[in-house]
């Protein structure tokens, strides 16, 4: 039943007519853009929101979003509003955030997505005992649930009498999520109701979700619900070559039908979790893209890598903070100086887990315009003005501690043992 999707499901990005903010200015117009904006920052050892974490030139997720859009409302003299699905985890925080942008160009608005109680796996029954919101009880319930809360805010029926027609729904930590001109003309030209940007799979992204033709209807497909028997087959690049970067584009009128229908049925994912306390707990979720097979027209775009620039790891703020992208107007693009326009593959090791960590081990952000992979594990500091190039390896063994002198020059290196530097 499960198989690849078929041609006509994904189409290439480079088969679009390309366009320009101000050639689709009264498309913008019927535009929103939402970004997801419910986890928060404790992967990376942050307090908060995600969305808060300084990520280039001390501007955070949210700063960035934020000057993308205004730009584009400056370039085309459209008014495409911001909006924040916010969990009970980020909605306080994020709510006195926002405040900041009040003199800005965009107009900002945000609602709460709903919350579930977590279920002991041994009895099934729910871990709350009140509707009170304590620590570790309840859990938002993915991002598939954006639908429901979007609809029960008020907020859909505001933009759709306000006489917007598409939504642009993306995570807030992508930042090569940004509008695209060409894909919303598109959308406008087919009719439609629902586009998911994918791109090529790569080694480091067979965990991602992927698009699937089962029983002749286009479906998205999560590793999650993958029976172990056949994990590897999903992983396999040449048998599922795509997957799905959750940058969508949306009818707003559709969303209203569907959810009025009450027919929304996404496939749930079961997730495993443990409390602090220890305790064996269930929670069910939903992923925002399952819903492609309830929309008519519904299909993907291949689109380039650059789409998809999400900061989930120290490894990946290594390299949006780096000289391998520019930032201009609150958007990265990849450093024309850069001769192969792929991404070095670079992996940190636990020293560098934490952002405080991270950034308390360079003096400044290594120069990478010519490096390919980087591996750095144990304790190893870098000091100013490091310029790695080619496979760079870096190991201190347990015990050992490397400095990486300033102005040093690594090209196809191994390094390791111990090298201590001493200012003086």
């Amino acid at each position: 039943k499960v198989r690849g999707p078929k041609p006509e499901d994904v189409i290439a990005y480079k088969d679009l007519d390309q366009k320009g903010a101000k050639d689709v200015s009264p498309l913008l117009n019927k535009l929103a853009v939402l970004k997801l904006n419910g986890g928060l920052g404790t992967t990376m050892g942050c307090v908060g929101p995600k969305s808060a974490i300084e990520v280039r030139d001390g501007q955070t997720f949210l700063d960035l979003t934020v000057q993308q859009i205004e730009y584009l409302n400056h370039v085309s003299g459209a008014d495409v509003p911001l909006i924040l699905m916010n969990s009970f985890n980020t909605d306080g925080d994020t709510s006195k955030i926002v405040q900041k942008y009040i003199n800005h160009n965009v107009s900002i608005c945000t609602f709460n997505q709903s919350r579930y109680p977590r279920f002991k796996t041994d009895s099934n029954l729910p871990l709350a005992q009140t509707s009170e919101n304590k620590p570790g009880l309840w859990y938002p319930p993915g991002h598939g649930d954006l639908y429901e809360s979007f609809a029960n805010s008020g907020l859909l029926d505001q933009l759709i009498e306000e006489g917007k027609e598409w939504v642009f729904v993306s995570n807030v930590d992508n930042l090569g999520a940004t509008v695209d001109p060409a894909i919303l003309q598109h959308m406008a030209d087919t009719g439609a109701e629902f586009v998911m940007e994918v791109t090529d799979k790569t080694k480091s992204d067979i965990k991602g979700g992927t698009l699937i033709d089962y029983d002749g209807q286009v479906r998205l497909l999560e590793i999650a619900q993958v029976p172990k028997a056949h994990v590897d087959d999903f992983k396999r690049v040449k048998k599922f070559k795509i997957f799905n970067t959750n940058n969508l584009w949306i009818s707003l009128k559709a969303i209203k039908r569907l959810v009025a229908s009450q027919k929304f049925d996404l496939d749930l994912i079961v997730n495993h979790k443990t409390t602090d306390d220890g305790t064996a707990v269930i929670q069910l979720e939903t992923a925002v893209g399952a819903a492609i097979k309830h929309f008519d027209g519904a299909h993907g775009i291949n689109v380039p890598r650059s789409r998809f620039l999400p900061v989930k790891s120290t490894s990946d703020l290594f390299l949006v903070t780096s000289d391998l992208y520019l930032l201009e107007n609150g958007e990265l693009r990849l450093n024309p100086k850069r001769t192969f326009k792929t991404v070095p593959v670079v992996k940190l090791g636990d020293h560098f887990k934490k952002v405080a960590d991270y950034l308390s081990r360079f003096k400044t952000p290594p120069q990478i315009l010519e490096l390919d992979h980087l591996t750095v594990t144990g304790d190893v500091s870098f000091s100013s003005d490091v310029t790695l190039e080619g496979t760079v390896i870096i190991v201190a063994n347990h015990g050992a501690h490397i400095d990486i002198p300033r102005g040093s020059i690594l090209n196809d290196k191994v390094v390791s043992g111990d090298l201590r530097l001493l200012d003086h």
